[in-house]
């Protein structure tokens, strides 16, 4: 089964076609990054008009890098949720409106499914296992039972790690997107520099849950007064020392669920996945096997949405074409309660 999956949930422009939920025909996304570059952000209004313009010919190029015709295409997918509002309805619209047009059953996909599926694109992983979703929306910790069965564990109470990565980027001006350029500046500058604060939450159901408004804030109003001596207060150091305690805090988290599930297998998603300083420092839990998307599947592409689809499909569900979007997901409900069943709470 030929799926062709399109994303546009924010400011990428993507659509791939994948046959069977693993092998990658095509892949082609149009970064609107120079667009939004000038605004530290991501402008909603033009986001919305730069998909509408280009979702046309960036389908038809996925099409043809496949070396296809719309008619050899077996079924139509499209991210609904979460995301921008008018970023989604563009691409939603436009696979019901191709899967109209062509006949083809369409399936509605869940962003947030999409990150965790695409390390499976390149990899054979067995469920259950642990899932580390870190995007600019998102921070989740969760025991994955399935393609579709995520039981969350944990999650952020307040700003996601990819937004705290942004905001403090725009606070120092080092440009966008911000999760690449301190990563860059974190190489060149010492992690010990400065001792951020981490979140205190050890117990009860906020064991598993991160939280980066106050690392944000401390970095952003209060680096002096976490500057180690012997050091420079540099962009180069703050980004490093920052970074570190982000990833820590992810780690940490992360490490107290494979405690308490004695699941040992790690799978990321998401645009922080690419990070080198989190990867880095999951290599050194040898005990795990940690798994990451290829940096081209980690941040928005057409081919995880599409690869997710393909299971729905697979097993005879689909969407209405009366189905909407939806800026926003309810709160994943937690399994904390569940891990009772493993005997080790």
């Amino acid at each position: 089964m030929k799926v062709l999956g399109i994303e546009s949930s924010c400011d990428e422009t993507a659509c791939a076609i994948v046959e069977d939920g693993k092998k990658i025909l095509s892949n082609v996304v149009a970064t609107q990054i120079p667009f939004h570059e000038i605004y530290r952000g991501v402008v909603p209004e033009i986001a919305s008009r730069k998909h509408a313009e280009w979702i046309l010919p960036v389908v038809r190029q996925a099409v043809s890098e496949a070396g296809l015709t719309f008619d050899d295409i077996d079924a139509i997918a499209a991210t609904n949720r979460p995301g921008l509002m008018g970023s989604l309805l563009v691409g939603l619209t436009f696979g019901k409106t191709l899967a109209w047009s062509l006949n083809k059953p369409f399936y509605a996909v869940n962003h947030m499914l999409g990150h965790m599926y695409a390390a499976h694109l390149e990899n054979d992983i067995p469920y259950p296992y642990l899932g580390l979703l870190v995007s600019g929306g998102h921070s989740i910790i969760a025991k994955v039972n399935g393609f579709d069965d995520l039981e969350i564990l944990g999650t952020t109470i307040d700003d996601s790690v990819g937004e705290a990565f942004d905001k403090v980027s725009k606070f120092y001006d080092l440009g966008y997107p911000g999760g690449v350029i301190i990563d860059k500046l974190a190489r060149k500058g010492n992690p010990k520099a400065f001792s951020f604060p981490t979140p205190k939450m050890d117990k009860g159901e906020h064991r598993y849950d991160v939280s980066f408004s106050g690392l944000k804030t401390a970095v952003i109003h209060q680096a002096d007064s976490f500057l180690n001596p012997g050091y420079e207060k540099t962009v180069e150091n703050i980004a490093a020392s920052f970074q570190e305690t982000a990833c820590r805090t992810l780690v940490s988290r992360l490490m107290r669920a494979v405690e308490d599930t004695g699941l040992t297998t790690v799978v990321a998603g998401g645009g922080v996945a690419a990070n080198s300083r989190l990867r880095s420092m999951l290599a050194e839990h040898k005990e795990l096997n940690c798994i990451f998307p290829p940096l081209k599947l980690c941040g928005d592409n057409g081919a995880m949405i599409a690869g997710v689809a393909y299971h729905f499909l697979a097993r005879g569900e689909t969407s209405p074409l009366n189905t909407t979007a939806c800026a926003r997901i309810p709160q994943f409900k937690r399994g904390l309660a569940n891990l009772e069943s493993f005997g080790r709470r």
